[in-house]
Order: C-alpha cells, then sequence, then structure tokens
C-alpha cells in the first residue's frame, strides 16, 4: 500500500477557473472578513460568537465570564486556518498583520505547561481532561493545530505552530499507556487527523503516533468514556444535572462502541464520523495498515452507498446531529449539517490519496458543488447550518420536528462550526483537484477545475494548464507546458455524470483510452505545446432513486453535470407539493444571467394540481372526483442557488406525473 502526494501547495497548484475564481473572490474580499467581524461581536442582530472576547480574558486582557459553547475556540482556529490557505495564494499584508495580531492572542492565552483551551481556563481551570465525553478539550486543540500548520506551510511563520507544538506536546504527556497516564480520546474526534498534519510539518514521529493512540484506543475495552462518565457520576456538562451513565452500545453516537476495525456501519453524529474515518484513512496509508484500509472502505461503502443524499449531505436526523439507518433519508426533516460534507470530502480525499477510484471523486465533486457552496449565500455573509431538500417555511416556522430547517440563511449561529468551516475549505480547494504518485509517474485529474499546476515525478517536471468549462459546459483542456523526456502518465476522470460517455482528443485528433478505476488514463512522452482535450457528456437527465429510500418513491430528481437541479416556489409558484414532472419531458438548458451569478437553468413539462377545484375545508375525496391536473412548464435551478432571491419553499425531488 502507498499513498499519493497530495498536489496542493501554492508553487504546486493554482487554481484560476471562470467559476471557482468568483469563489475565491468571495472569501477573500468578503467572507474573512464578515467572519473577522462575526468573531468580535460586530455583526449586528446576529448572535454573538465570543470567541474573541474568550481569548481576550484568558490572556488577561480583560474581565469577563466565558462565552459561548464550550468548544468556542474552534471558530477562531478554522477562521485563522482560511487565512492560511488565502494569504498562500493571494498575500494581503493587512490581512495577514490582523492575522498575526490574532495568533499573538491566542499565544498570550496559552498556559505555562502548554495547555491552550479557554473555556477550562476561565471556568473550569481545575476540570482539565475530566470530560473528554462532552467537552470538545482535544477537538479544539485539533482545530488550533489544522490552523497552525496551514499558516505556517503558507506563510513561513512558526509562531502558532510552536504555540501548538508545546500544546501537543503536553497532550502526549496526559494522554498514553505509561502509569499516570489518561488512556482515553475525545469524544468528539478532530485531533487525530491534525496530529497527523503537525508530524507532516514537524517530522516529529511522536505526533503520528499519539494519532494513532488516539485511534487504536477508541472503542476498547474497558470503554473510557463510559468509565469517565462513571468517575463524574453521570453529571451532564450540558445540563449540569446527574444523568444515567450511558451504556457501550450509547457509545455508537461517538463511534466509540466498539474498535474502529470492527466498525462497518456509519453511526452516531456525522461530523464526528467522517472526521475520525479520515484520521484512519491517513493513517492506513502512513503505517501501512491493511486493515485500518478495509474499514475504511466498509465504512466508504455503507455510508456513499446507503446513508448519503443526493446532494452529497450526510446525517439525515437532527437528533444528534447522526445518521439513523440505511436508506433513512427524508428530505423535510433532513440535517445534512455542511461540516458533514465538508468532512465526507476530507474522507474522499484520503482515499483518493491511497487508491485512486473515480467513486472517491464522484462523491467529492457531489458534495462540494451542491451541498456545501449550497450552504453560503451568494453574498457571502448568510449561512444554512442545515441543508434541506425540501422546505415549506410554513412549517419550519410552525413544527417542532421542523424548526431546525431553515427557509433562509442565517447571518451567524450561536454553534458557528459551519460558516469557517466552508471558509477554510475553498480556501483550500487547490489541495483536492489532482494528486501525483510520483513512483509511477502518473498524475490523476479528479476534478475539473481550471489550475495550473506542476508536479516532480520520478522521471522528471510535469507541468499543465487545465482550462474548464464546468459546471456549466462539458469540456476541459489540459496543455503541457513542461515534460520529462520519457513516458509518464495522466489520468482523467471519467465522471459518473456522463455515464460513461467521454470524447478524448490529443492534439486536435481523437483518441481511444483505457480506463482503469474509473480514470482514463493516457501514457506517452509528452512535449511542451500538447494539448488533451476532455469532454465527458454533459446533459441534463432525471435520477431516480433506490426503492428502498421511501422519501423518494415515485419521484424523480434532476441532475446536469455535477450539479443536482431544484424547484424553487418563486419560478413556480406554491405550493411545489402540487407539482409533477413528466417522466418523458425534455430538459431544456437556457444560460440565465438573471440568476446570482449567472447560471443554466432547465425548462421542463409537468403537471400542476388544480387546486382551484378543491373545497379549501374538504382535506380529503375519492379519487375519481378529484380534478384532473393541469399542464404546467417546470423551471429547476441548481441547487447551491436556491434561497438567494425570494423566501419560499423549495424541493429537490420531485413528483412524477406518472411512473
Amino acid at each position: 500500500m502507498k499513498q499519493a502526494a497530495a498536489a496542493g501547495t501554492k508553487e504546486r497548484v493554482r487554481i484560476k477557473d471562470g467559476f471557482w475564481d468568483a469563489y475565491a473572490a468571495l472569501v477573500r474580499d468578503t467572507v474573512i472578513p464578515y467572519q473577522w467581524e462575526a468573531l468580535n461581536d460586530r455583526i449586528a442582530d446576529a448572535e454573538p460568537s465570543y470567541a474573541i472576547r474568550n481569548f481576550r480574558i484568558a490572556a488577561g486582557q480583560e474581565q469577563g465570564e466565558f462565552g459561548g459553547m464550550v468548544f468556542q475556540d474552534s471558530d477562531l482556529a478554522k477562521w485563522l486556518e482560511a487565512v492560511g490557505y488565502a494569504l498562500g495564494t493571494h498575500p494581503d499584508p493587512e490581512l495577514e498583520r490582523i492575522a498575526d495580531e490574532a495568533i499573538e492572542l491566542v499565544a498570550a492565552a496559552q498556559q505555562e505547561d502548554g495547555y491552550l483551551n479557554t473555556y477550562f481556563t476561565i471556568k473550569e481551570s481545575g476540570k482539565r481532561w475530566t470530560n473528554l465525553y462532552e467537552a470538545h478539550e482535544l477537538y479544539c486543540a485539533g482545530h488550533m493545530i489544522e490552523a497552525a500548520v496551514a499558516y505556517y506551510e503558507s506563510t513561513g511563520k512558526r509562531r502558532l505552530l510552536d504555540v501548538v507544538s508545546r500544546f501537543a506536546d503536553h497532550i502526549d504527556s496526559v494522554f498514553g499507556r505509561e502509569e499516570g497516564q489518561l488512556r482515553g480520546y475525545d469524544g468528539h474526534q478532530e485531533i487525530e487527523l491534525a496530529l497527523v498534519k503537525l508530524y507532516g510539518a514537524t517530522g516529529e514521529r511522536r505526533y503520528l503516533d499519539l494519532a494513532k493512540f488516539f485511534i487504536d484506543e477508541r472503542g476498547a475495552e474497558p470503554n473510557f468514556l463510559v468509565e469517565e462518565c462513571g468517575r463524574r457520576d453521570g453529571v451532564s456538562h450540558w445540563t449540569g444535572r446527574q444523568q444515567p451513565i450511558p451504556s457501550v452500545r450509547q457509545m455508537a453516537y461517538n463511534q466509540a462502541h466498539k474498535p474502529v476495525r470492527e466498525q462497518d456501519v456509519a453511526v452516531g453524529h456525522a461530523v464526528r464520523a467522517v472526521y475520525m474515518y479520515t484520521a484512519m484513512a491517513d493513517l492506513a496509508g502512513l503505517t501501512g495498515d491493511a486493515e485500518l484500509l478495509e474499514s475504511c472502505r466498509r465504512l466508504w461503502a455503507n455510508m456513499t452507498g446507503k446513508q448519503m443524499y443526493i446532494t452529497g449531505g450526510i446525517g439525515s436526523t437532527h437528533h444528534g446531529e447522526a445518521f439513523s439507518f440505511d436508506y433513512d433519508l427524508p428530505n423535510d426533516t433532513v440535517y445534512a449539517e455542511t461540516c458533514a460534507s465538508i468532512g465526507l470530502i476530507f474522507f474522499a480525499r484520503r482515499m483518493l490519496q491511497l487508491e485512486p477510484k473515480s467513486e472517491y471523486a464522484d462523491v467529492l465533486e457531489r458534495a462540494l458543488y451542491n451541498n456545501v457552496i449550497g450552504s453560503m449565500s451568494q453574498d457571502g455573509k448568510h449561512y444554512f447550518y442545515v441543508n434541506p431538500l425540501e422546505v415549506w417555511p410554513k412549517a419550519s416556522e410552525g413544527s417542532p420536528d421542523r424548526r431546525h430547517v431553515k427557509a433562509v440563511r442565517q447571518k451567524w449561529f450561536g454553534c458557528s462550526c459551519c460558516p469557517p468551516n466552508v471558509a477554510r475549505l475553498l480556501c483550500s480547494l487547490h489541495d483536492y483537484v489532482y494528486t501525483a504518485s510520483a513512483e509511477d509517474d502518473v498524475v490523476y485529474a479528479h476534478l475539473f477545475i481550471g489550475s495550473e499546476a506542476r508536479f516532480e515525478l520520478k522521471s522528471g517536471t510535469a507541468a499543465f494548464v487545465q482550462t474548464s468549462l464546468l459546471p456549466w459546459q462539458g469540456g476541459t483542456r489540459f496543455e503541457w507546458t513542461e515534460a520529462p523526456e520519457t513516458a509518464v502518465s495522466l489520468a482523467l476522470r471519467v465522471p459518473s455524470w456522463c455515464g460513461g460517455q467521454a470524447l478524448l482528443k490529443i492534439n486536435g485528433a481523437e483518441s481511444a483510452y483505457r480506463t482503469v478505476d474509473g480514470y482514463a488514463v493516457l501514457t506517452r512522452v509528452w512535449a511542451a505545446g500538447d494539448v488533451v482535450e476532455w469532454e465527458p457528456r454533459l446533459e441534463a437527465r432525471l435520477i431516480a432513486a433506490n426503492p428502498e429510500i421511501r422519501a423518494d418513491a415515485g419521484k424523480a430528481a434532476i441532475e446536469r453535470g455535477p450539479l443536482v437541479y431544484c424547484l424553487e416556489e418563486v419560478d413556480n409558484g406554491a405550493p411545489i407539493a402540487s407539482l409533477s414532472i413528466d417522466p418523458d419531458t425534455e430538459l431544456i438548458p437556457t444560460f440565465d444571467a438573471a440568476l446570482p451569478g449567472g447560471a443554466v437553468s432547465l425548462e421542463a413539462a409537468g403537471r400542476r394540481a388544480d387546486l382551484a377545484g378543491w373545497d379549501p375545508d374538504q382535506p380529503y375525496r375519492p379519487l375519481g372526483q378529484s380534478p384532473e391536473p393541469v399542464a404546467a412548464e417546470l423551471r429547476a435551478v441548481p441547487y447551491f442557488l436556491w434561497g438567494n432571491r425570494e423566501p419560499g419553499e423549495m424541493a429537490v425531488w420531485i413528483r412524477l406525473s406518472r411512473v
């Protein structure tokens, strides 16, 4: 087993893409400054963050009480990580100055022994490491470590890296199998993948070993989290009341119900799960652990094959932000937290590094183009935490089971993990476009995103420029700017949305290609100026759901390329549930400059229930006495754009006019 190198440094891949450049500019110019204001509690009518204020109090620069969630530190950490990636591609002295000052604030809040957590510094200083089940200490540490690595790799500045290294050394002294150490792990995974990154940045093997310790201990007997709850007599951080000690079985919520190598079904809190799976894949590649890799494969297959929405969302229930069971994918009470899809993208990338298979990149692309960018408004200042596939605003306001489903994006959240998570992902998008195996002399193109790329392979330097027309058109073009004198391979993903139909031209001549694990592998001696044109078939199509997915029975969704489409009330009227689509309709694409940013909409023939033929006080009547539906022209827009115009109903899955 070998792990392919990820192409991600600013010297190797730089995105230059008509679609994604707009997002990059939005994040740099609007999202990062806006989120800084939010972290400083300066957004009118938004929930306060308390994050910067907590660090000032912990640093002794201000008086006051801790505010916000126990994991509030992580919001600042993710913002700093996003800034680090942004500075790596677009230097900004003023932004760097602000970030450096924030880093100095973090450093000032660090304790003499290296410990760093504002909640336990301010509010419960004598209770460190006593409530790992609920208090997110290692989770916060992990996010700060990720921020430090990103900032160091982009700017070369070690200040934050030195801070988190001291903290990691402290953690290493607290946790382990030696006498007096805690043989435990956090209730919310994150530290594991972060320690792998810290190992990569510093070369310190003990950080990798500590990540492996946390993964190996999770779910082992006796169960650490169960025993810890017993030591606290079940007193909950969240309620302050004594509760029954949870059972080992209940630890499935934290993926700690059995050792990770024995897990084969995605269960529990979705974000915790995918963060853990990401670390498992990292460790499988770095340590050659075949058993861990096989567990990753099983968990991937279950999660994406039986528990994932068509938009790339995961975690179907709002009860615990969690997975429920196979094929349980309701559209209107869905959770599909933004952070969960981002974690899914992390996991997919790690699996691509281990074994380049198109199924991983297909899911990565699906989650990115739909759930993730759909969670943020086109103005960069409003966000969804929950990403529904069906919205009825009256239900969101009036039903206790749907109040978590918002019909409009919010300015900020008391628990605001998702907005800075989106920012850090989009600022690091260059890391996800390619991987390269230097030993095998092959570069894999996973995403069709315009970019300049450069790789050092065994045979020499390979460099090219990718020019992409996605998502509105299907063609992408690779022009070589530098190539070794011996044969190397360029592997182009055959995306699932093209149905296996893709046209290849090399220097203008149509060419055949061989497919390996979903990639068209082109092996030859390349020369500067060689041009590869790759055109996967791009057409709109109706998609059916597995009959086991009961919420979608008798319905269809619309896809075009990587994009899922939806119907909005602003285009189609209400109720959306009264509409149906003809199964043999032609889906007609039209580029509409009036949509935010300009986008392709789709026109289709359908039916609308004749509401005028119903007495509003008559809820039911015999089927034969019901008025026939009338013809209707339906208009679908990309899911990622929904909610950017007027508030109203929305649906991804549409009833079929006939089955």
